[in-house]
């Protein structure tokens, strides 16, 4: 049964005491960042041009599906750790390919980076999206080997969107780290708005599949980031999941970026000196075997 939502010129309110108009201005992204288009635009840019890079392996099939498909960016060395990202777009835009300018900053610092396309709402639930990246790190993990990269050094992290599935892969058994960046951790308030329209979350879907409801490994290690000039609901989304998993007794950071938006947040995993570059450095760290 999908979850019914308000309708969108409603004056009572649906999530706290926000209306509908309230809650969907209140996760809308784009239009709060006045620059997002150029900002994508030259992230298209950047990336077009490391997977044309002598070190870039594109569109490794994990799967069926046409999204079913990897880019990895090697190190000039082997054996190093790998940091796996899942790109965002509230489950329903982009892809992988406008996301390899992410792998600028760890690639410089010799941590090898895959990014992870998946099937994008309407086309499949999140339920669907969901078992899809986790088939995504199963292959990487299976291709260690092949792709050179340490197996027990593997941290996954992703933006908004990428940020939810990378909080419920957490639970892989082959991650030691997770890093989501302006993340979603409660679908509650996304089943209750415009974003809703796509994606047509069931009841189960909004229990189960919301990381605030789910537990974490203790020896998981997570580091959550949000940039200071958020939207004020994406800061509480990351501030509540920070302190539910506090109470857990969950090894956690929460990193509040200065002078960042939702958008020039990813500035700091593309700079090699960036501040989320440096914290992933030291957690991914050096190779857990010789």
């Amino acid at each position: 049964m999908t979850h019914d939502t308000a309708a969108p010129d409603t004056d009572t309110p649906v999530f706290g005491d926000m209306t509908r108009r309230q809650l969907d201005a209140a996760y809308n992204n784009t239009e709060a960042v006045s620059d997002s288009h150029q900002r994508m635009d030259d992230w298209v840019e950047q990336s077009t041009r490391l997977r044309q890079a002598d070190n870039a392996i594109l569109d490794i099939a994990y799967g069926d599906a046409p999204a079913n498909k990897c880019d990895f960016f090697k190190t000039g060395s082997p054996g190093q750790g790998l940091f796996i990202f899942i790109h965002g777009g509230y489950w329903q835009r982009n892809s992988k390919t406008m996301f390899a300018f992410v792998s600028a900053g760890l690639c410089a610092r010799n941590i090898n980076v895959a990014t992870i396309g998946y099937t994008l709402a309407p086309h499949a639930s999140l339920s669907d999206i969901v078992a899809e990246v986790f088939a995504a790190v199963d292959m990487l993990i299976a291709r260690h080997q092949e792709l050179g990269f340490d197996p027990g050094n593997v941290v996954v992290g992703g933006w908004s969107a990428g940020g939810h599935l990378s909080a419920i892969l957490a639970e892989h058994p082959a991650v030691k780290g997770v890093a989501p960046i302006s993340g979603i951790f409660d679908l509650m308030p996304i089943s209750l708005c415009y974003l809703d329209e796509k994606l047509t979350l069931t009841s189960d879907e909004i229990t189960a599949l919301s990381p605030m409801n789910r537990d974490v490994p203790l020896d998981t290690e997570l580091v959550l980031f949000a940039g200071a000039l958020e939207l004020p609901e994406l800061q509480r989304q990351t501030r509540d999941y920070a302190s539910r998993l506090n109470r857990l007794g969950q090894k956690v950071t929460h990193h509040l970026v200065p002078d960042r938006n939702h958008y020039s947040i990813l500035d700091e995993l593309r700079d090699e000196n960036g501040i989320i570059t440096n914290v992933l450095t030291d957690l991914i760290g050096t190779p857990s075997k010789p």
